[in-house]
Order: structure tokens, then C-alpha cells, then sequence
């Protein structure tokens, strides 16, 4: 199926971000000038380094929820915009707070904050990257558009902290899990798509719909990020892979892992995930493949999506829906890939 978007098309054949946001191309190309544009309001000492951050090599898939969900053909809002651009600086700034937890190397093919101007300088960026996106969310003539996404800039970082107190724990279990993943990432799905819908106009059943599909988007988008730490190739996703096991972070795929692995061999892999032991990705990815992990979580993937789709079911006459669903075969596109080989 075509889903129309005015004078563009996503052709039926497109099967990655890039290609489902061509027709986003003028609204990002927007996105940017607002982007850049916020530069000024940082001090001349940290502009460079907020400008490091505030990239568009990313996939930016936020801010393409923000839109796509409030879709109204080519018309660019400017509210629509600045509610992007306040999602995509609270993603940046915890994309900033992870990869010094994560001690990660790479992120969106080059540096890390942390890794170029250090952990201590990366915090304070970060913070100031959440601060000046709460700056912005107060410029609306309602506030309700900063109580949303203050909400949700508190649970994605409680969602971090919980997930950092479990570090190196084996005390955790799938509801944990769905529960980390549900604050730190789906949240912000959920409010990406919900703004988007409620500041497009469209009616508070469409709205509140809207932020349920982003919220499955969210959670299957997280378990498939998790599961490519494990599958996927740092040079195709641009991120450094294999931190999971390393920081003592507990993933789908390492519950999966342990729950089928023999009891005596249970014992090694808690001893790797506790820091006793140097982690050993690669025999714990042939055990992975050896035991159906991958399956388990492909179909863990594929149940959210499903419950994504579900949420839309009542308003599949609406411009943004064709659109939004799209985004759920785009990402079983790139489940399948993983499973392939195809990111490895």
C-alpha cells in the first residue's frame, strides 16, 4: 500500500527511516534552521560544543513522530516545529547522559560528547541541552505543552536512574525491564506523537490514540535497540555496539539468555554481567542464536507493533495514520535485518 501524503508518496517498497521521511524532507529542512537557530541562546564558551550535539546525521525519529502523527500535508506548522525541536534537544540530552554511563566511544558515526570534551564538561552539556529545551516549551501561549514534556523529561530520567541502580544486578525481572524501557525511551514516543496530534487540531480520541501507538512504537523500537547491541554492526547503526553486557545492563536479550541457558552455565553469565568475570559477547551470541533468543525477542518486538497498529484501528481514515503504520513495517524491516545478517 502507498500511504498519500499530499503531492509525495512513501513507496510501497521503502523499508527504512530515510526513505519513510523523504516526504519530511522541508519539515526537517525547517527543523534545522530552528535547530541552529537556538545556538545564540547558549553562552559563546558552549556554543561549539552544544552545536557538536545539535547535528543532523541522526535519524531523528521524534521529531518525525511529531510531524507524521500530526500530518496535514505539506503545510509546515510552526508550532509543529518547535515542539520537534524541544523532543530532539531532551533526546539529545540524554543521548549526551547515556553515552557517559555507557563509557561509549561512538555516536552518530563519530565522537562522543564524553569522549571529546569529557565526562565531567558532557554532564553539564546535557543539562544545559534539557534546560534550554524547557526554555523553549514555556514559549507556548498554553502551558500545557511544557507540563508534557517536563512530565516526561522526569520519567525518562527516572527510567535512567533505575536502570543505573540495577547495573551489574541479575535481580531483575521482565516486568523490570518493561518497566525501565517503558520510562526512558517509549515515554518520549508517547509525547512525541501526542503533541503532534493535539497541536495539529485533530480530535482528543485521535490524540490520545495517537500517544498510545507512540508509546508500543517506543517499547518495540527500545527491545529492537537492545537486541541490536547484540546483532547489529557499528559501522551500519553508528553507535557503539556490545555495551549492554560490558556495563552490567540488563536487556531482553540477556533475560532471554539466562532463562535458557543450563544451570551451571548460568553461572558464568551472572559472574560476567556482575563484573567478576571480562564479558564474553561472542559466545554469548552463539548461545544466543544456538537457543532461539532471537526469536524471543523478534516476537516481543512484534507484539508491541501489534498493539501499536491496534491503538490506530478506530481512526485508519485520518491523513497521519497511513503514515504512522508505515513506521511499524520499518521497523520489522529492520528486526529482519538484524536476523539476516544484513547490519553485521
Amino acid at each position: 500500500m502507498t500511504a498519500s501524503t499530499g503531492n509525495h508518496a512513501v513507496p510501497p517498497g521503502s523499508h527504512d527511516f530515510a526513505a519513510v521521511f523523504a516526504m519530511l524532507k522541508p519539515h526537517m529542512a525547517a527543523l534545522d534552521v530552528f535547530m541552529h537557530a537556538q545556538l545564540s541562546a547558549f553562552e559563546p564558551e558552549i556554543r561549539a560544543m552544544a552545536d557538536y550535539c545539535i547535528d543532523t546525521s541522526g535519524k531523528r525519529i521524534r521529531p518525525a513522530l511529531v510531524f507524521t502523527s500530526g500530518w496535514r500535508g505539506e503545510v509546515i506548522s510552526p508550532d509543529l516545529v518547535r515542539i520537534a525541536g524541544v523532543v530532539e534537544l531532551v533526546h539529545l540530552a540524554s543521548l549526551v547522559h547515556d553515552d557517559i554511563m555507557d563509557e561509549a566511544e561512538v555516536r552518530r558515526s563519530r565522537r562522543t560528547a564524553t569522549r571529546e570534551y569529557g565526562a565531567t564538561a558532557a554532564v553539564l552539556l546535557g543539562d544545559a541541552l534539557f534546560s534550554h529545551a524547557l526554555n523553549l516549551a514555556t514559549q507556548f501561549p498554553t502551558t500545557e505543552v511544557c507540563q508534557e514534556v517536563s512530565d516526561s523529561m522526569r520519567k525518562v530520567c527516572a527510567g535512567e536512574i533505575i536502570q543505573t541502580l540495577r547495573r551489574g544486578s541479575t535481580n531483575i525481572s521482565r516486568a523490570d525491564y518493561d518497566r525501565i524501557i517503558d520510562l526512558k525511551t517509549a515515554e518520549l514516543f508517547r509525547v512525541s506523537c501526542h503533541l503532534g496530534g493535539r497541536f495539529s487540531g485533530y480530535s482528543p480520541e485521535y490524540v490520545a490514540a495517537a500517544g498510545k501507538f507512540g508509546r508500543h512504537l517506543g517499547i518495540a523500537y527500545q527491545i529492537y535497540d537492545d537486541l541490536a547491541d547484540f546483532f547489529g554492526d557499528e559501522k551500519r547503526i553508528g553507535k557503539t555496539l556490545g555495551t549492554d553486557l560490558a556495563s552490567g545492563k540488563i536487556t531482553l536479550p540477556l533475560l532471554a539468555l539466562a532463562d535458557r541457558l543450563p544451570e551451571v552455565e548460568q553461572a558464568g553469565l551472572i559472574e560476567e554481567i556482575t563484573g567478576r568475570r571480562p564479558p564474553q559477547p561472542v559466545l554469548r551470541i552463539q548461545q544466543m542464536n544456538t537457543l532461539g533468543v532471537f526469536a524471543v525477542v523478534e516476537a516481543a518486538v512484534e507484539q508491541e507493533l501489534r498493539a501499536a497498529e491496534a491503538a490506530l484501528a478506530s481512526h485508519g481514515e485520518l491523513p497521519p495514520v497511513p503514515l504512522l503504520l508505515r513506521l511499524c513495517e520499518v521497523l520489522r524491516h529492520q528486526v529482519a535485518g538484524l536476523r539476516k545478517g544484513d547490519d553485521r
